[in-house]
């Protein structure tokens, strides 16, 4: 991402000035092409009076070769934010969290959360584009991952009334006795909103990891800070349009836009200042070290939702139908760019050979191209420092003695951030594609003979996220899934991911839940008090 100036904007095709509808006069600015905005029904989104000073790129990796040297391949440029944006974003948050937190019911931020998951299904074919032409994924997933976010809005509206949230909480019997053995006082547990939330999400789903963390976040009462992607902001900007539109008050979500170069200073202020008391993370394992280390200073709250490198077990007695069709969606989704995608695929010895012919003529079917044309089942990973990886691993996979059954390569001609979905088989436990997550379209598989063998290989690593396993003996079902270390797992299944299903990892692949009951949980504070009456 680079720093954008009036000259550099003058070589780019024409431009509509566009913003983010703010809730203070700090506002998240940005211009975007009219590649943008002429796709989508409601530019108002993102649309303003007049462009920031200083702003970042954002690029289509979608684009052609061609469009990355004409400069076309930017869609939009955003507002360039660093550590005194965040520390004002911060404030505001604390300004606004006692009328949110104590002056509205539980019932007021359940609507809220309702209206706004409705706005949002409101404008769901150009919040889709946007995700389209920022992150890459086709249009379909797009749709798909619309309803996916907005369900976590509609989920934490509901949990917002329940007796578990803020306000909620638990009587106990008292253990104390009057002097003739009558029980004295009342034990109660008071669950309260643990305050201002620091938030920082990727760019692989840009409205799913948001709403999964707003969502609770302001159910329980909680005000918050969102640092999005620098890769994808423009979904961060139009949902934060559409929750004022739904009467999120001034100050109770707030964006701060930085790019490449300024995250971190302003993760480091949300990790460092007194007034975040959480801090939730979806991202990479060192990243997440990084935040933990630098919150440790103030104790903050810590959610962290890592890296993954996830197992998928085929057993002999499986139905290989059921298993390809789980493969291919755990794997090819969004290009295989997901942390809980299937990264090592252990199969067992008899049955290798018809899962990979069967895998293989899946894979050749699926359409790869730009996002927005019809039929692509397949985008560009995110940019092209992937791709280049993508290259390395197949290739030293290779040397160690793997076989390429389909693909290995970069797609050039579709453009610089394209690669073919890959098919290895006989690699080695020891090789880099198959010790680390590996974020691309890329199979890699190789062999066991017992279950014990493969329960073995899945848990050799230092992550646990998910597993998957394919088997139609129930008994091995849950002896398996008991055996597998990681946080979910997928059984004949290769989507699991839910709104009411508790998402999170073991090991370091992070910290607490996201998702279900559990996800709210992660946002208040019981306060136990004892009522001498």
């Amino acid at each position: 991402m680079m720093l954008s100036t009036s000259a550099r904007h003058s070589r780019f095709a024409a431009t509509t000035t566009i913003m983010v509808a703010s809730f203070s006069n700090a506002a998240a600015f940005s211009t975007a092409t009219s590649r943008l905005t002429s796709i989508l029904n409601d530019p108002s989104l993102i649309t303003c009076d007049s462009p920031p000073s200083q702003t970042f790129d954002v690029i289509d990796p979608g684009a052609s070769a061609a469009q990355f040297k004409d400069g076309s391949a930017v869609i939009a440029h955003v507002r360039r934010m660093g550590r005194d944006d965040a520390k004002d974003a911060i404030n505001r948050a604390h300004i606004a969290l006692p009328d949110w937190r104590d002056k509205t019911t539980a019932a007021h931020r359940s609507g809220i959360l309702t209206k706004w998951s409705s706005l949002i299904k409101e404008s769901a074919e150009d919040i889709a584009k946007i995700m389209t032409l920022e992150s890459g994924k086709p249009l379909a997933e797009s749709r798909g991952e619309v309803n996916y976010g907005t369900s976590f809005l509609d989920y934490y509206a509901a949990e917002a009334i329940r007796p578990n949230n803020s306000g909620g909480g638990f009587i106990s019997p008292s253990p104390f006795a009057t002097p003739d053995g009558a029980p004295r006082g009342k034990m109660m547990a008071i669950n309260e909103a643990v305050g201002v939330c620091g938030l920082i999400t990727p760019w692989n789903f840009p409205i799913a990891m948001i709403t999964r963390k707003v969502g609770p976040a302001l159910a329980a009462g909680c005000t918050c800070v969102l640092k999005p992607s620098e890769l994808t902001p423009l979904t961060a900007i139009a949902l934060e349009t559409l929750a004022k539109r739904a009467g999120v008050p001034e100050g109770v979500f707030e964006l701060v836009t930085a790019d490449r170069e300024l995250t971190r200073e302003v993760g480091d202020e949300m990790c460092v200042n007194s007034i975040i008391k959480k801090i939730s993370f979806t991202g990479s394992t060192p990243v997440g070290k990084l935040l933990m280390k630098q919150s440790s200073d103030t104790v903050k709250r810590l959610s962290l939702e890592l890296g993954g490198n996830a197992s998928f077990i085929v057993f002999d007695d499986a139905d290989l139908d059921v298993a390809v069709n789980a493969a291919m969606s755990s794997k090819f989704r969004n290009a295989g760019q997901t942390c809980v995608c299937s990264d090592r695929f252990l199969v067992h010895k008899s049955i290798e050979e018809e899962f990979v012919s069967r895998l293989a003529e899946k894979v050749g079917h699926i359409k790869i191209g730009h996002g927005l044309e019809n039929g692509v089942a397949m985008g560009p990973v995110i940019s092209n420092v992937p791709v280049k990886n993508l290259s390395k691993k197949v290739e030293a996979a290779i040397s160690d003695g793997a076989t390429c059954v389909v693909g290995g390569s970069p797609l050039v001609d579709l453009g610089p951030n394209f690669f073919e979905p890959t098919i290895l088989t006989n690699v080695d436990t020891n090789s880099l594609i198959w010790c680390t997550e590996t974020f691309g379209p890329v199979v890699a598989v190789t062999t066991f003979d017992t279950e014990d063998e493969a329960v073995t290989m899945a848990n050799d690593s230092s992550v646990g996220l998910a597993s998957y396993i394919c088997t139609r003996d129930m008994s091995r079902i849950f002896r398996v899934s008991s055996a597998l270390e990681c946080g979910m797992v997928g059984v004949n299944e290769g989507i699991i991911s839910s709104a009411s299903a508790p998402f999170g990892g073991v090991k370091e692949s992070g910290l607490g839940r996201e998702g279900s009951a559990l996800g709210i949980k992660e946002y208040l504070n019981t306060k136990y008090v004892f009522l001498n009456c």
